[in-house]
């Protein structure tokens, strides 16, 4: 129990800082710390992801840095994608989706570090919280 209470503290102030979800800091917490298939841990987090998402949406709409208009767009098109991908994950191994999983996660990696040489050549952030 002591496992998911720091997974879900530590996954809740990084998608606050961050605005990754959770999910990137659940699923292979419960898998390595809560001892949850990779197919669990996926499913699990869905479900935690969504009081997570609710309280950032809440809190960042207070500073106006939420587009409703695009986040109803996203929203509306990731509750296909949601089904779509459920499927295909069931479809997979465990080992295939781990390491679908991980290079997502590589992936995402590379973009921010990418993004960050960007911003550090124009001197500058994109945003700086202006609120």
């Amino acid at each position: 129990m002591i496992g998911e209470l720091a997974i879900g503290l530590g996954a809740g102030i990084i998608a606050g800082l961050l605005g990754v979800g959770g999910g990137v800091l659940f699923v292979p917490g419960l898998v390595l710390f809560a001892g949850l298939s990779q197919h669990q841990a996926e499913a699990t987090s869905l479900l935690a992801i969504v009081p997570v998402a609710i309280i950032g949406t809440y809190r960042q709409d207070r500073y106006g840095n939420v587009n409703r208009a695009d986040a109803l767009v996203v929203g509306l098109l990731s509750v296909a994608g949601a089904a779509a991908g459920v499927a295909l994950a069931n479809a997979l191994t465990g080992t295939a989706l781990r390491d679908a999983f991980a290079c997502l996660m590589v992936l995402v990696a590379l973009q921010l570090v990418r993004r960050a040489l960007r911003e550090d050549r124009r001197g500058r952030p994109e945003h700086a919280g202006q609120g």
